[in-house]
């Protein structure tokens, strides 16, 4: 029997909680990206909205076919766009990978595009499969999103923001964009820059209790980039590995 997006959620969150979550980002619209990353034993995917061609057409029916394969799949987005990101969870996101986060309001808008009310201002339709077409009642609906609500992650790219313990407060993973955070502190900065800068922000959210993560191009890397602590770790993406291979095995 297929999961449901509540026990994907319930999943991922027990995966991080417990020690470390390893995903990949997806920039392929053909599902069989999907499939490979969960045949490989990834944890989650993330369907990548910021950096790919990717249509939003393409991004519902990616997180469709994960749910259907068993595995969590969120959405980065660049901006919080509320009638997306609703239709996005309708369509089985386990949640959604807001980047750029520097400011409050950003955090505001996520969660109030996430969250129903009193906690959020999103829209309720029962005409969606994580509702089940209808065929539970609004209470059991609303029931099981608060019980397994989606999983939101911040992402931080540049040492210029709000003070980062208000800003990661209520987020399930305080995550580090590790290549925009490295071009944000210069190409004259020490070598031991971006590894300094990536442990201040894991220390953050330890004492916010907020789960750690970030980019590395392999999980052989998390350590020099500072992510040793990681526990949502996102690793590559499907691109990048499907081009190190075709390079593979051209020189061959």
């Amino acid at each position: 029997m297929t999961a449901t997006v509540h026990e994907l959620r319930r999943t991922l969150r027990a995966a991080v909680a417990g020690g470390r979550a390893v995903g990949t980002f997806v920039k392929l619209a053909d599902p069989d990206a999907i499939e490979l990353a969960a045949a490989a034993g990834f944890d989650f995917a993330v369907v990548d909205l910021e950096h790919s061609t990717l249509a939003d057409t393409d991004a519902l029916a990616l997180v469709r076919h994960a749910q259907v394969c068993g595995l969590p799949a969120l959405v980065r987005v660049p901006a919080v766009d509320a009638p997306l990101v609703n239709r996005l969870l309708e369509a089985g996101a386990a949640g959604v990978q807001l980047s750029m986060l520097a400011r409050l309001d950003q955090v505001h808008a996520l969660a109030a595009a996430t969250r129903f009310a009193p906690h959020g201002r999103r829209s309720v339709s029962m005409a969606n499969r994580v509702a089940g077409f209808g065929a539970t009642t609004v209470a059991e609906f609303l029931a099981r999103e608060a019980a397994d609500p989606p999983v939101l992650v911040g992402q931080i790219e540049t040492v210029d923001t709000d003070p980062v313990a208000e800003l990661i407060a209520g987020l399930d993973v305080c995550f580090v964009g590790t290549t925009d955070l490295g071009v944000d502190l210069g190409p004259d900065a020490p070598a031991d820059a971006l590894p300094t800068a990536v442990a201040a922000l894991a220390g953050h959210a330890e004492a916010a209790a907020v789960a750690f993560g970030g980019w590395a191009p392999a999980v052989a890397d998390a350590e020099r980039l500072g992510l040793g602590s990681a526990r949502y770790l996102v690793v590559g993406s499907d691109l990048q590995i499907l081009a190190a291979g075709l390079r593979a095995a051209a020189a061959e």
